[in-house]
């Protein structure tokens, strides 16, 4: 019926998934769960820019139609794969003394979820969070900002602001890691050689980016995320959206 994975997907947004009858001892009937399992499986294995419909079906030992039972088409699926992703995040009662670090928790746990799943962050992207595991994050993020005395219109889009970073902290990583990996890619540089090609640049043309070439390449680790991070949550009451 073709309006039936449509009605599912509506479902899975006004409660909690349910949990899965138990499977056949011949054969596990196709879920949104293991729909999602496979997707994430790919994704480990391949990177996000392997995963198609046609993949996950062969993972699942299926066709593509058996999964249009349960999915309406990608952007369904890129839904799913957020929201499983969410709920493993923990989120903390939110203390108004703490919030600041609070927040970096958060985050860095999401990003720390993102890696694990290369390139895994496109799916959120320009996605419209309607997954009710999503929606908790989005609602203990907020929660934490206002409990720190930060004023809603303002919290409300920080929210959004750090959650693009984040989103694109983790996408940019993994291309990057994905390049480092090709022997094709040579033209990727360590830190080291960075340093050496920006200090013998022409001086008169490039002093700053000469002078100050160690800078520009500091840092290590997630050294720039934090500080990032930081930097907005810190200023946030000094700049209010107008």
């Amino acid at each position: 019926m073709p309006s039936a994975p449509r009605q599912r997907r509506a479902a899975r947004h006004a409660q909690p998934d349910a949990h899965s009858a138990p499977a056949s001892p011949r054969k596990a009937p196709i879920t949104a769960d293991r729909i999602t399992d496979a997707a994430l499986q790919v994704i480990a294995a391949e990177g996000y820019d392997a995963l198609t419909i046609r993949r996950v079906a062969a993972v699942l030992n299926t066709g593509p139609s058996s999964l249009y039972a349960h999915i309406l088409n990608k952007d369904d699926l890129d839904d799913l794969l957020i929201g499983r992703l969410c709920a493993e995040i923990a989120l903390p009662e939110p203390d108004p003394d703490a919030w600041r670090e609070q927040i970096l928790d958060v985050y860095a746990q999401l990003r720390d979820l993102y890696s694990t799943y290369p390139g895994i962050s496109r799916a959120a992207l320009a996605m419209v969070p309607t997954h009710l595991e999503t929606l908790r994050v989005s609602e203990g993020i907020l929660g934490i900002l206002l409990a720190g005395g930060i004023e809603p219109h303002t919290a409300a889009w920080v929210l959004d602001a750090l959650t693009l970073y984040v989103n694109a902290y983790a996408l940019e990583h993994a291309l990057v890691q994905q390049r480092q990996r090709n022997a094709d890619d040579s033209w990727v540089l360590g830190r080291e050689e960075l340093v050496e090609r920006f200090s013998a640049l022409p001086a008169d043309r490039f002093p700053h980016t000469r002078r100050y070439a160690a800078e520009l390449t500091s840092g290590s680790g997630h050294d720039r995320f934090d500080f990032t991070i930081g930097l907005i949550i810190d200023n946030l009451a000094a700049h209010p959206p107008k």
